[in-house]
């Protein structure tokens, strides 16, 4: 099947973006939802926009947005065999209603339960990241996955993001007492994360628990870039459910190797 251009979809989320998220930065109505999580009217006017632009560009794609009822998600993933949007409209809501600039638009084609094409636009900065399976990723229109030779104790100096508060008390507690990575960053926008992963500019991530739409988009960008992730347990992160994943994630295989590791040996109590 012949897929959309991503030029096409970078310039339907970048207007949409700017009409329906800027104006509100920093200035909406917050609410919380039934797991916990913040929404605002512009995570659900943004939702709409796409839902309704993307629909008239491609009517025979299905949609699935994160601010969509939960029987609506269990219906559009009970079975494979679609062709559908997965959309995050504004992932990092919190730091959106709160005025600090981090955070993104998610989108990723879906086709018989596997990601085909990904974009992550961040509007404050204007930064489009994009991906295309088996053909690469791209940060505007600079190719990503570029990254400098690794030396073997690489790690000891690398930045890494890691999202604390969905882990293992133990494995929490070791990353906090004795770090493996010279610094730690968590910024609350998981897909925006991804992408600043694949474009070095953190070197190692984790995370306890992501929703489809939280690393649909992400991770084929940061796949098609040349970095690697699995779940704790060593799946793959993508699924075509609604489970939350977590992830384990380094801008290259060399990294990626040494951090999995170090994860391993220390997400356990210690053999006696």
């Amino acid at each position: 099947m012949k897929l959309p251009a991503l030029e096409t979809l970078r310039d339907i989320v970048r207007t949409a973006a700017h009409a329906e998220l800027l104006p509100r930065f920093a200035d909406v109505i917050r609410h919380v939802k039934h797991d916990g999580s913040m929404v605002t009217e512009a995570d659900v006017a943004m939702q709409q926009r796409l839902k309704s632009d993307l629909a008239r560009h491609w009517p025979e794609y299905d949609f699935l947005g994160e601010e969509m009822a939960g029987h609506e998600h269990e219906q559009l993933t009970g079975t494979t065999g679609k062709t559908l949007w997965c959309v995050d409209p504004l992932d990092g809501t919190s730091n959106f209603a709160t005025g600090i600039p981090y955070f993104a638009v998610s989108l990723a084609l879906l086709v018989d339960g596997r990601q085909e094409l990904a974009l992550v636009y961040d509007p404050v900065r204007d930064e489009c990241f994009m991906a295309r399976r088996g053909e690469g990723a791209w940060l505007n229109d600079i190719v990503l996955g570029a990254h400098e030779p690794i030396p073997p104790d690489a790690i000891r100096r690398c930045i890494a993001g890691v999202d604390f508060k969905r882990l293992a008390p133990l494995l929490a507690a070791r990353l906090g007492a004795q770090p493996p990575y010279g610094s730690q960053r968590n910024f609350g926008a998981s897909s925006l994360e991804w992408c600043w992963l694949a474009d070095g500019r953190f070197h190692l991530y984790l995370h306890g628990g992501q929703k489809l739409w939280d690393y649909a988009g992400g991770s084929l960008i940061l796949a098609e870039a040349g970095g690697h992730a699995c779940t704790l347990e060593g799946e793959a992160v993508f699924s075509y459910g609604l489970a939350p994943r977590s992830v384990v994630a380094a801008a290259t295989p060399a990294l990626f190797s040494e951090w999995k590791a170090w994860i391993d040996r220390n997400r356990t109590p210690a053999q006696t």
